[in-house]
């Protein structure tokens, strides 16, 4: 089945509960540093994307997949290349209490993998991957099948 709308993904979660879970750090690189050092961080981390960040604002995000289109296939060297000539700018982000469904819209339509969590001051909750939000329906929807199925056997809660 294809959702057509994210109003058929059913989860009440918000983008701080499951930040909550997951926790809340941060992998970050500076705009100036080089492609090089972007790519060696996410590796020693086991991330897929970093957020770029300039005095303290963020200010964009680079991941596997720029570094994949924007330097290795036009040739460049990820020596000499800088973050800021890659980076995904403006960088998309969600807000603390955005829903899940919200999240995962922003996602689809943008078409990354990962979002930032902006605090209503403006600092960075954290970051939520794509795995993140699907994990968060599917654990909801297991619920909610357990729950039916509960039911339908008879054993109402008391």
């Amino acid at each position: 089945m294809v959702i057509d709308t994210f109003s058929e993904v059913i989860c009440h979660e918000t983008a701080a509960q499951i930040l909550e879970r997951k926790g809340s750090h941060i992998w970050s690189i500076g705009p100036d540093s080089s492609v090089f050092e972007a790519i060696r961080l996410m590796d020693e981390v086991g991330a897929g994307a970093l957020l770029v960040l300039a005095g303290g604002r963020l200010v964009g995000m680079i991941s596997e997949r720029d570094y994949a289109r924007k330097v290795i296939l036009k040739g460049r060297s990820s020596r000499e290349t800088h973050v800021s000539e890659i980076m995904s700018t403006p960088a998309i982000a969600a807000r603390i209490d955005d829903p899940v469904t919200d999240c995962l819209r922003v996602m689809t339509e943008r078409r990354i993998r990962h979002l930032p969590v902006m605090l209503d001051d403006g600092s960075i909750a954290g970051v939520l991957s794509i795995g993140d939000l699907v994990n968060a329906v599917v654990s909801e929807q297991a619920a909610q099948v357990r729950q039916l199925k509960s039911y339908v056997a008879g054993h109402y809660p008391a």
